[in-house]
């Protein structure tokens, strides 16, 4: 169903080994935006991951699909601006500060001609995507007058469990763990696949059902891996029941759903650059492949 609305830090660097060309139609590449959990940290310590929350775009034969709206969304409005007009696909996980914060600082959306689908499930007291964003999202948090929106956006409501097409893009959606639900998303084109899994948190007795099935074979598992196993049981501060999960159960994830590449996402914002350097060398010890999201990575799906 679509309801529509009209008139209502530094540049990212790729990384040399995982970047691909710019985008063309054949080509199915992520970049990460925003890297950082529950809210942002700017700093001398958080130079080299970044300190934007939560938001990345995959560039998909020719389309972009942009999902979650952090602090990383402003950083990737700034750069759409040299490509206007615009036509994206926002998907949104969930609606807790560091998943929406950026978007009423979203320049693309207070411009004329551009135009965004926005994806997401409606929450529980909700009546619909148009009027949660207007109400919760927008009206009391947008510093600017909601009449500066003079882009076209245009409103869908997707479920768990839901699947859609867009052209010959596949996007699957399942049930993720986390306070106030959430939903991850699954993107396949021509064989490749891209999963989406933040914010949830492990099960105490197995594997989540929902994330493995999401997951199976994929490319890419982006996993919400805010903490160490350690401080995710430290007994004089465990977060067990807070709704994120550890690098430790991304590794275990992506090696029962036959994923090829775990990006560990959604850094705690305690979690300095030389601490997430340390996770790095733990995980990759154990899974070379596996990689640490930082702002303006480039990863290719598939190759």
């Amino acid at each position: 169903m679509e309801t529509s609305l009209s008139s209502v830090g530094a540049n990212p660097q790729k990384l040399s080994n995982l970047s691909a060309p710019d985008s063309k139609p054949e080509d199915f590449v992520i970049q990460f935006w925003g890297v950082r959990g529950s809210i942002p940290t700017p700093g001398k310590e958080t130079i080299r991951y970044g300190g934007n929350t939560s938001c990345l775009e995959m560039r998909v034969a020719g389309k972009r699909l942009i999902f979650d709206g952090g602090t990383g969304l402003r950083l990737l409005g700034d750069d759409l601006l040299k490509e206007a007009p615009v036509e994206a696909y926002m998907f949104f996980t969930h609606y807790h500060w560091d998943h929406i914060q950026g978007f009423p600082l979203f320049t693309p959306a207070f411009m004329r001609g551009n135009c965004f689908h926005i994806y997401g499930a409606i929450p529980p007291d909700g009546e619909s995507m148009k009027q949660h964003f207007i109400d919760r999202i927008l009206h009391p948090n947008s510093p600017v007058p909601l009449t500066g929106l003079q882009g076209d956006l245009r409103f869908y409501t997707l479920k768990p469990g839901d699947s859609m097409m867009l052209d010959d893009i596949l996007i699957e959606t399942g049930q993720l763990n986390h306070p106030n639900t959430a939903m991850g998303y699954r993107v396949t084109w021509k064989g490749r696949t891209a999963v989406y899994c933040s914010d949830t948190e492990h099960l105490p007795d197995g594997l989540d059902e929902n994330v493995l099935n999401l997951s199976q074979n994929a490319d890419i598992l982006i996993y919400d891996a805010m903490y160490s196993d350690e401080e995710y049981h430290n007994p004089k501060s465990p977060k067990i029941g807070w709704g994120h999960s550890t690098w430790q159960e991304a590794v275990k994830m992506a090696k029962a759903a036959g994923v090829k590449r775990v990006v560990i996402f959604h850094h705690d914002p305690s979690h300095s650059d030389d601490f997430l350097d340390q996770i790095e060398k733990e995980v990759q010890a154990i899974s070379p492949q596996a990689i640490m999201a930082r702002e303006g990575l480039v990863v290719p799906v598939g190759f």
